[in-house]
């Protein structure tokens, strides 16, 4: 009976202590990996000139985890003296579109963050028979631009990831022969604004990881066509090519920093 009990007790201690230690090395593994996704953007940002002193920065909000931690992450650079920077955060939403997000949330998100935060509304006109997509991402990118010349911002951040980029690279192959993605940055014509993408070289795994340790909110409602779409096809085949050649996300990226 006393070797029962005396193990019975020994278990509870150990269960005691793996939870405790749990807790612990939690917030250790959130910081490890901030620090990864910190450094990574910090370079993608001194690669490409993403900043500059006295960049006015409009960031487009959608809400989920990639505008999310870009939003973190520029909040906390603007809190650097150098280079110094503006940033506000911009959510669209599109009338017709089944792709809501929790706008208190997000707020808190922002203040909690620093950072400027607004809301505004478009709708999509009678071109139904155009790609879903393209419209509501056109609409949506509308918006951002007349909003970055009424405030007066320099340049308007997305939240594109390696993932993105790399989907439209084979996407571009597949369909229309040209080997070309998304670019990091990128200067209009007709207009004095840049779009920048400071996640360019983050791999959406890792953003989904820091996500689950924030306990960044979801989409309430997620849009009824990503699942359907020629992208997802492009992350699958993406996903197969690892398969072939675990470094194949290095070749690809190769292929379109150089030319």
């Amino acid at each position: 009976m006393f070797f029962i009990e005396n193990y019975l007790r020994n278990q509870k201690k150990s269960s005691t202590f793996a939870a405790a230690m749990s807790k612990t090395t939690e917030p250790i593994a959130q910081q490890k990996l901030l620090h990864q996704l910190n450094r990574r953007f910090h370079q993608i940002c001194e690669q490409y000139q993403l900043l500059a002193s006295g960049d006015d920065i409009l960031i487009g909000l959608s809400g989920g985890k990639d505008s999310l931690l870009l939003t973190e992450l520029l909040a906390a650079q603007a809190r650097i003296f150098v280079p110094s920077i503006r940033v506000r955060a911009l959510h669209v939403r599109v009338a017709g579109r089944n792709y809501q997000s929790d706008l208190s949330y997000l707020d808190a998100f922002c203040r909690n963050a620093e950072v400027d935060f607004m809301v505004k509304d478009t709708h999509i006109e009678g071109e139904e028979k155009k790609d879903a997509c393209f419209l509501c991402s056109w609409y949506r990118r509308k918006v951002l631009l007349d909003t970055a010349q009424e405030l007066g911002c320099n340049k308007i951040a997305l939240g594109h990831h390696q993932d993105d980029v790399l989907q439209t690279l084979l996407m571009n192959l597949v369909y229309e022969g040209r080997c070309e993605g998304i670019p990091p940055i990128l200067q209009l014509d007709k207009m004095p604004i840049q779009y920048i993408r400071p996640l360019w070289g983050i791999a959406e795994e890792q953003i989904r990881q820091y996500a689950t340790m924030r306990g960044y909110a979801p989409q309430t409602h997620l849009c009824p066509f990503e699942k359907v779409t020629a992208r997802q096809q492009a992350a699958d085949l993406l996903a197969q090519l690892e398969q072939m050649n675990p470094r194949v996300r290095e070749s690809l990226i190769h292929s379109i920093s150089t030319r």
